[in-house]
């Protein structure tokens, strides 16, 4: 895998999302992507539970996956595919099946796997959690598809009984560990609470992401991307 030389245009930060809005990504190692790989095959698997699927979204248009499509094919991506595989209210031990039959079939390309948050909200032992995610990555890597994580959202159930941080760490020490990118959503999402700017990217349940969320979500990943195909610039970051 080798940073692409082709030249490709960044990606414009959505108007509507202000400075730090958009969820940081701590990359880690460096995502690496095949050389010209915007206009090759990229078969992305989005894996994971409600904030995959789209819940709180207004449209299944606006799920993060289908966000993250059409900004790549904006920008020129002309064989992109993602392949939403969100089911809303699972816990990692479930996704992990999933996620290791597609790797077994040997079509993703690239993972991204959105964890954490209903690990957290069920009491799933921590330790159990931490090496379930250890061993997603692992899978990822030996069947060569490079993953990327996205660690659990803040949400408005935090103030009244925090325990999603907790969780968030563990998937951010994983990917460090892992030398894996990770989309940074917990602490991201923190700062925007301590500015009393986080209820628009929240729906109205306080627990899931807005359309608002979802498209700054997509916007980092489709960053993170680009920048793996050889953009100049770091991804997410402002």
């Amino acid at each position: 895998m080798l940073v692409a030389k082709a030249k490709v245009s960044a990606l414009a930060a959505p108007t509507h999302c202000p400075p730090r809005e958009a969820p940081t990504v701590d990359d880690g190692a460096a995502l690496r992507l095949d050389s010209g790989a915007s206009h090759k095959p990229l078969h992305i698997l989005a894996i994971g539970s409600s904030s995959t699927e789209g819940v709180g979204a207004t449209e299944y248009d606006k799920s993060y996956p289908a966000r993250l499509y059409s900004d790549l094919t904006a920008d020129g991506w002309t064989r992109v595919e993602v392949h939403n595989a969100g089911i809303s209210g699972e816990v990692a031990e479930k996704t992990l099946v999933r996620l290791e039959a597609a790797l077994a079939g040997r079509w993703p390309q690239l993972v991204i796997w959105q964890v954490g948050t209903n690990d957290a909200l069920t009491g799933v032992d921590e330790n159990r959690f931490r090496a379930t995610v250890e061993e997603g990555a692992r899978a990822a890597r030996e069947a060569g598809a490079p993953i990327v994580l996205i660690d659990p959202q803040y949400t408005l159930r935090e103030r009244a009984s925090p325990r999603l941080g907790r969780y968030a760490a563990i998937v951010d020490q994983i990917a460090e560990e892992q030398r894996a990118p990770v989309v940074q959503r917990y602490a991201s999402m923190l700062v925007l609470e301590n500015s009393n700017l986080l209820a628009p990217m929240l729906a109205k349940d306080g627990l899931h992401m807005s359309d608002l969320g979802y498209d700054c979500l997509a916007w980092s990943l489709a960053n993170l991307i680009e920048y793996a195909a050889g953009a100049n610039r770091k991804t997410g970051l402002r």
